[in-house]
């Protein structure tokens, strides 16, 4: 089992910056592809990034690339989520979420481990 509990949600204006955190627990991520996924009120959740542990390969959605930067940090067992450039659109709730195939994937039914999700409110 894997635990995971995010954090750094909040209310920001449009075009400004916030980072979620993801930390980790139960298991050693060495083998695992970690992402972040939204969900806006009303709507599917949708992927967002993710990241293999072993090699810090990334993977991003097209709607977030350039803006958003996602990271990990080993000693730490946590990962990141770099949004910069903030848009109202980018509201919703973000999940963090591990999949044990390390394999890079935006398909969140290849997740297998869920976290309960940080509000993100950009205000425009």
């Amino acid at each position: 089992q894997v635990q995971l509990v995010e954090s750094g949600g909040g209310l920001v204006q449009a075009g400004g910056s916030l980072r979620l955190s993801c930390a980790a627990s139960g298991r050693t991520l060495n083998s695992y592809v970690m992402g972040w996924f939204r969900q806006a009120a009303g709507k599917e959740r949708e992927f967002v990034a993710c990241i293999r542990w072993s090699d810090s390969s990334t993977y991003y959605a097209s709607s977030v690339k350039g803006r958003f930067t996602i990271s990990r940090d080993n000693a730490k067992n946590t990962v990141y989520l770099q949004m910069n450039s903030l848009k109202p659109e980018d509201t919703a709730l973000y999940y963090c979420a591990a999949d044990r195939t390390s394999l890079l994937t935006g398909t969140a039914s290849r997740y297998d481990y869920w976290g309960q999700g940080t509000q993100v409110t950009v205000s425009s």
